[in-house]
């Protein structure tokens, strides 16, 4: 968890203009687009076919792929903690998110940043300088939508 692993995957197609596009580091560039998110799904890179669902946000839970299971829960939110599975034991807390933070585990010390949210861009640990930053949304976006986004980043790629 404490590397952010960014690969970029680019496919030639345009995006609607609703859909909330992910960028690696400062770029804004179509070729830079880690993933993109539109009605409640992450999709692989610029594509939008149903087959390149990578995560799918449904209340306060978020699924692999399309699927809805209960089998498929990759996580679960519940007051700004983030829960590996269906699980909401404080022992499967896999990052909190305080203050525009994002804090490794339960807690929420300043010597836990995982990531830190300023401006749209997130940035590894507590920077905040450019070559620091690990990927950028055109959007605002809601906090399930932003744990698919950095589940999708972080430990999908």
């Amino acid at each position: 968890m404490n590397k952010f692993l960014l690969t970029i995957i680019t496919i030639a197609i345009s995006l609607p203009l609703s859909a909330q596009r992910v960028f690696k580091g400062n770029s804004t560039y179509s070729s830079d687009i880690i993933c993109n998110l539109q009605d409640g799904k992450v999709y692989q890179g610029a594509s939008r076919y149903s087959s390149d669902i990578v995560l799918n946000i449904y209340g306060n839970r978020i699924y692999k792929g399309a699927s809805r299971y209960s089998s498929d829960i990759v996580c679960t939110l519940k007051d700004n903690k983030i829960y590996r599975g269906a699980s909401i034991y404080s022992s499967d807390v896999v990052f909190t998110i305080k203050d525009s933070k994002v804090y490794k585990g339960n807690s929420t010390y300043s010597s836990d940043i995982i990531a830190n949210i300023k401006n749209g861009k997130v940035y590894r640990g507590n920077s905040s300088y450019s070559n620091d930053v690990l990927f950028g949304i055109d959007k605002e976006i809601t906090m399930a939508e932003f744990v698919a986004i950095f589940w999708t980043v972080n430990y999908i790629w």
